[in-house]
């Protein structure tokens, strides 16, 4: 059997995120690193206020998320395999070897930069639950147009998607989705229209960025966003982050994808449990976990179970 290592995206962070994180060299080094290359003290990232923006948003959950794959593997404790949802997607490029934390840092910056400045208002995502991917992409396309855009954007679990768009389109979509048995309809604490096409510019920049980096084959397996396949280049990986912002997050596929490759116990790394509480809907003989809710030496303990099944 195997370990994933999972990470989450935007919408599960909250303040004191990073201060929350355990006392241990390896974060310690993690947030030093991550000042470093932003000229300011990381820790000043996760304030209510600060938290405001999706800049800091991005940053505090790669920090995060790095931080404590970094402590994991100090306590020889390190993943099988690895994948993130949306900005989890570089954190986990960071633990599979294919990207520099340094480099990291400096694109999520960008990232969130690009995506903040590109739809300042009347923008945003909703999740739809209750329905399937088929159902809610006849509900876009009836709505969906020039003027009241509106796209799927994560795939979270066979009945749990995720629409980006303009607000009015996606209150439209509610309403039709209710009328076919949604069971819950919900606007996201997200003011940017992510993983849809009105972010293909922000893709072009972050993809021209990429460019000028170095990246590695990665040395851990690492599940893309796109495609939810193993990427095992980095010219792949390298395309997957790029094209990542303005393309579906197919992540049911990707959690299934880890479960058929014999991952029986998934590791979320990062506040909150939003991917635990997905993998534990899907994988019924699964263990999943949030190492931070667990704790570092339960999560230690489970890991090391599971190399000797």
């Amino acid at each position: 059997m195997s370990v994933a290592f999972i990470f989450p995206g935007q919408g599960s962070q909250h303040p004191n995120m990073l201060h929350e994180l355990p006392k241990h060299p390896e974060v310690d080094r993690t947030i030093k690193e991550a000042s470093y290359v932003l000229g300011r003290d990381a820790l000043e990232l996760d304030t209510k206020d600060a938290l405001l923006s999706t800049v800091a948003v991005q940053l505090a959950l790669l920090i995060s998320g790095v931080a404590l794959a970094r402590v994991l593997r100090y306590e020889d404790a390190a993943p099988d395999i690895v994948a993130g949802h949306s900005i989890g997607s570089f954190s986990a490029a960071v633990v599979s070897g294919a990207l520099d934390f340094v480099d990291a840092v400096s694109l999520v910056e960008l990232r969130g930069k690009l995506m903040e400045q590109s739809y300042p208002k009347d923008y945003g995502m909703g999740v739809i639950v209750g329905l399937d991917e088929m159902r809610v992409s006849i509900l876009t396309e009836q709505v969906n147009s020039v003027n009241d855009p509106v796209y799927i954007a994560n795939i979270n679990t066979y009945d749990q998607i995720t629409i980006a768009g303009r607000l009015s389109a996606i209150e439209k979509v509610f309403a039709l989705a209710s009328s076919m048995g949604a069971h819950k309809t919900k606007i996201l604490n997200v003011s940017v229209p992510s993983h849809c096409e009105l972010l293909s510019g922000v893709s072009k920049e972050i993809a021209s960025k990429l460019a000028a980096i170095s990246l590695n084959n990665p040395n851990t397996l690492f599940v893309g966003n796109c495609r939810a396949r193993v990427l095992r280049n980095a010219e792949d990986i390298c395309k997957d982050l790029s094209d990542g912002v303005a393309n579906t997050v197919r992540w049911h596929d990707s959690a299934t994808l880890m479960y058929e490759r014999g991952v029986r116990l998934f590791i979320e790394l990062g506040p909150g449990e939003t991917l635990t509480n997905m993998a534990k809907k899907e994988f019924k003989d699964a263990r999943c976990i949030s190492a931070l809710n667990s704790g570092i030496e339960s999560s230690c303990i489970l890991i090391k179970r599971e190399r000797e099944k």
